[in-house]
Order: C-alpha cells, then sequence, then structure tokens
C-alpha cells in the first residue's frame, strides 16, 4: 500500500507528543521550497490560488495546531467525531476527536505554505506523486464540511475491497465509497487516497446507489447493494 508523501522534514514523523507539547518555531520545522526559490512579483505565475492542502502533524497535536491556525488567521478545517467513553469510576463522557489522526486541511497559496510550515506541531504538507502538495479537491472538502455534522461519523480502516456506492442523497450526496455493515447498521466507508485514511459513515440503504466498474454493463432492474 503506498505511504503519503510529505513536502517537509521527513525524520520528524518520528517524534511524538510524548516529547511535551510545542518544539520552539526555529526547530519545529525544516522548510523545503522548490529549486527555482520563492515567488516574487516579478514571477506572478508562480503564484497560485488559493487550495486546500492536507497537512501532517505531530500525534495528538492536531488541536494544538488548529489553535495556531487560528492565531495566525490561516484558514483550516479540523474534522472530530464524538464518541462516548466510560471512565473506570463508571462516568461516561463525550469526547472530541480528530477523525483523521495526525492530519488536518489548511487553504492556502503556493506563497504561503512557509507560514504554514512554521506553525509549531507542523511537520509537513502531504503530497501525491511528485514534490508538490496536491490540493484536495474543493467539492470534497465542502461535502465533509457541510455533511459530517448531520451524520454519524468514526475512523475506520483503510479497505481496498469490497462493493462500492455512491450516496445519492442527503448530507455527503456524490461521495463514494465501500458498503459495510457493523451489526444491524449498513455503513459506507468514505476514503481520502490522498491521505491514505477512512472514515465510516452511518447511511440508509435507499440513500446509496451502486458504483458500476469501469466497462461493467448496466445491470436490469434495481442494483443490489448486498
Amino acid at each position: 500500500m503506498r505511504s503519503p508523501a510529505f513536502l517537509g522534514s521527513p525524520e520528524r514523523k518520528a517524534l511524538s507528543s510524548d516529547e511535551g507539547e510545542a518544539l520552539p518555531e526555529s526547530t519545529q520545522n525544516d522548510v523545503f521550497l522548490p529549486a527555482d526559490g520563492p515567488a516574487t512579483g516579478s514571477q506572478p505565475e508562480e503564484i497560485s490560488a488559493p487550495g486546500w492542502f492536507a497537512v501532517y502533524t505531530l500525534p495528538r497535536h492536531e488541536k494544538r495546531v488548529a489553535q495556531y491556525l487560528i492565531q495566525r488567521e490561516i484558514e483550516h478545517y479540523l474534522p472530530l467525531y464524538h464518541p462516548r467513553r466510560r471512565w473506570s469510576d463508571g462516568s461516561i463522557v463525550t469526547l472530541d476527536l480528530p477523525l483523521f489522526p495526525s492530519y488536518l486541511f489548511v487553504r492556502t497559496g503556493r506563497n504561503a505554505r512557509v507560514q504554514v510550515l512554521r506553525v509549531p506541531g507542523v511537520l509537513a504538507f502531504v503530497c501525491g506523486t511528485g514534490h508538490q502538495p496536491t490540493p484536495l479537491p474543493e467539492a470534497e472538502i465542502a461535502a465533509l464540511r457541510s455533511g459530517l455534522s448531520a451524520r454519524h461519523a468514526e475512523p475506520h480502516p483503510l479497505l481496498t475491497v469490497g462493493q462500492r456506492a455512491r450516496i445519492r442523497s442527503g448530507a455527503l450526496a456524490g461521495m463514494e465509497g465501500v458498503v459495510v455493515r457493523k451489526k444491524n447498521n449498513l455503513r459506507v466507508v468514505l476514503t481520502l487516497d490522498l491521505l491514505q485514511q477512512s472514515v465510516a459513515v452511518e447511511v440508509d440503504g435507499e440513500e446509496l446507489e451502486r458504483v458500476r466498474a469501469t466497462g461493467e454493463a448496466p445491470r436490469q432492474g434495481p442494483a443490489s447493494l448486498q
């Protein structure tokens, strides 16, 4: 399985929150820039329009990074889920945990990436097949922001096999994933390929439509998701 590539300091991925909170800004991040250097006013083509990118953080530092991004007025999105846990004394609490551990999303242009890399707790931008950060589709981030609050979601192990389906109505309409069952509930596992991360979202069967494989002939009658 291919792991996400990163733009930043690879050796810092071994750091953990056991080393304390945030490292000083002067040592927190190693900054990587293209060989031709940063954009300047004489090279307007180098300054790209802002887009959504995934960044990799120190383990269990996602919320702290989000707080620093707020202070620096950098637009970001940290998806959370809210599991209930029972403590040893019998009390039940609701937690706010990152839906994608060690990841969050920032909206930035190329000329502002260094500002993000200087945020304490940020290790790197997530890259695709090349050496530049890969932008995420605007529609995908918009669907997550508007849809996750309307459904129960939780992290899920990455799946590579299983029936693919598309959510055709309601929140998250248009997103595709793999259909699984947990107890008596039907769920769709949505995967962000760039992050190699998945989340399981509860859905009703009537909200789904089967996604045919490339070259597969349409079936007669309603598609089965079983």
